[in-house]
């Protein structure tokens, strides 16, 4: 896993926060100085924090856990969604479900109902239906896909929650505490760093900060399965060779009473 350069981040933008009026005084820690009314965040601390949550993250997809992507803010949606994707990891970026983590039993059964319209669709059951009822059925289909379809793969709880903006997504961040799943989060200073397990303090606006923040940790999400990929093939080469070497070895010789 590369480690985080402070130059590639500030090149990025990451180290702008808000307005220094706006500013959470539990991130002053982060707080590298202010210019023109706007608070500089230090850039070796956020390095050095996404260096550890990387590390983290790759260590959940290591233990084939999912780790839930958050973020329904404009310039950060199509980012979440693209790079979450690609790691294979659920996300959430249209609006957050009320009880998606502390009801996760009804958003399976929701999930459930995206499926079983797709499989009348395939069997033939769909089209015995009538126009209004297919119409029906279809809008049906496409608002559950709208904010569920990203999560359609997540069968239990996820291992950790990815947020970006804590403010905006707080109703999130609640229900994770509530459930004590690992919270890892960019975190503006706008914010409380204190509602959150691993903090990266960041500039959670601006999509060239969110794009190089989120390409470093699904990078290291992406390492954690393909080692995850690696342990399986060995543990299956390695339960394989007892059997391969028993199909191998000649049949003993057993002597009959005339030879003896």
């Amino acid at each position: 896993m590369e480690k985080v350069e402070v130059k590639e981040l500030l090149e990025a933008g990451v180290h702008f926060g808000h307005l220094t009026r706006k500013w959470d005084p539990n991130m002053a820690p982060y707080i590298y100085m202010e210019r023109n009314g706007i608070h500089i965040i230090n850039l070796y601390k956020t390095a050095a924090k996404i260096n550890e949550t990387a590390e983290a993250m790759k260590k959940i997809a290591a233990s084939g856990k999912k780790i839930l992507f958050v973020a329904t803010k404009k310039q950060a949606k199509d980012i979440v969604a693209d790079k979450a994707s690609a790691v294979n990891q659920p996300y959430i970026t249209e609006r957050w479900p009320g009880g998606m983590l502390t009801n996760f039993v009804t958003i399976r059964k929701a999930v459930k109902k995206m499926a079983a319209i797709d499989r009348m669709k395939k069997d033939g059951t769909f089209n015995s239906l009538s126009k209004k009822e297919r119409l029906q059925v279809d809008r049906q289909r496409a608002k559950l896909e709208k904010n569920l379809g990203s999560i359609s793969d997540m069968t239990r709880l996820p291992g950790a929650l990815f947020v970006v903006d804590i403010k905006r997504e707080h109703i999130a961040i609640k229900e994770a505490q509530k459930l004590n799943i690992p919270i890892f989060a960019m975190v503006d200073t706008n914010s409380d760093p204190r509602q959150v397990d691993y903090v990266i303090p960041a500039n959670d606006d601006a999509s060239k900060s969110i794009d190089k923040v989120l390409s470093i940790v699904t990078s290291a999400v992406a390492d954690g399965l393909s080692e995850r990929k690696a342990e399986r093939t060995e543990k299956e080469a390695k339960a394989a060779a007892p059997k391969a070497e028993a199909k191998a070895a000649p049949a003993p010789v057993v002597a009959t009473q005339e030879e003896e």
